[in-house]
């Protein structure tokens, strides 16, 4: 007598590309949610800017980008929930699209400023295949992100600028998307998931399972 071997059902316990890169609807509406809510967030950061900002650049000019990072969370944030492909680069211009429409100093370049500063967290987040969301990802996707910022300002508001102060806005502006977009929004999302609001999501999970 034989004994037959069951069919592997690999296939179907693990996911394929496909399945994992596509977007339900609960993807769109929390992705949406932490963009509006971090769109909030930048208004407020908006106010407060010049005047935390001028005492810091009379100090060293250029340290000022230290303050970028308040502008970047978005995108890293976004990506680290729905761990989806594009999530940063939505996350990002979404916040964006909110601080644009309720009216900043900087205009319609705000949105401008949200495309270029996403799409460098997502290509971070792409290199890896989506497939890493340790802290050292969202740190890189941060970094990234405040070399785009700074790039972005220095050609769009700075122009001219000598060496030193390049140098300075924008290592301080990769300092600040790392820790800022980087390491506070990976401790937000593991605080988030051990509440249970994460639940429905690969993220929330695994977090979870770990404590």
């Amino acid at each position: 007598m034989t004994t037959r071997t069951a069919p592997s059902t690999s296939s179907a316990v693990t996911p394929s590309w496909a399945e994992r890169s596509r977007w339900r609807v609960v993807d769109i509406v929390v992705a949406s949610v932490i963009g509006v809510a971090s769109g909030l967030v930048f208004l407020a950061w908006n106010v407060a800017y010049n005047p935390l900002s001028t005492p810091v650049s009379a100090l060293l000019p250029g340290l000022q980008a230290l303050l970028g990072g308040g502008w970047l969370f978005a995108g890293v944030l976004t990506a680290l929930v729905v761990r989806k492909p594009g999530a940063a680069l939505y996350g990002e211009l979404v916040a964006a699209a909110v601080s644009a429409l309720v009216g900043n100093q900087w205009g319609p370049w705000t949105l401008e400023s949200g495309l270029v500063q996403g799409l460098a967290a997502e290509i971070v987040f792409a290199l890896f295949l989506y497939t890493s969301w340790r802290l050292g990802t969202a740190v890189l996707a941060g970094a990234a992100s405040g070399l785009a910022l700074a790039i972005n300002d220095l050609v769009l508001w700075y122009p001219g600028s000598d060496v030193a102060f390049s140098v300075i806005y924008g290592v301080s502006a990769v300092i600040s998307g790392a820790v800022l977009a980087g390491v506070l929004s990976w401790l937000a999302v593991r605080g988030l998931a051990r509440t249970g609001a994460l639940s429905r999501f690969a993220s929330g999970r695994e977090i979870a399972g770990e404590v």
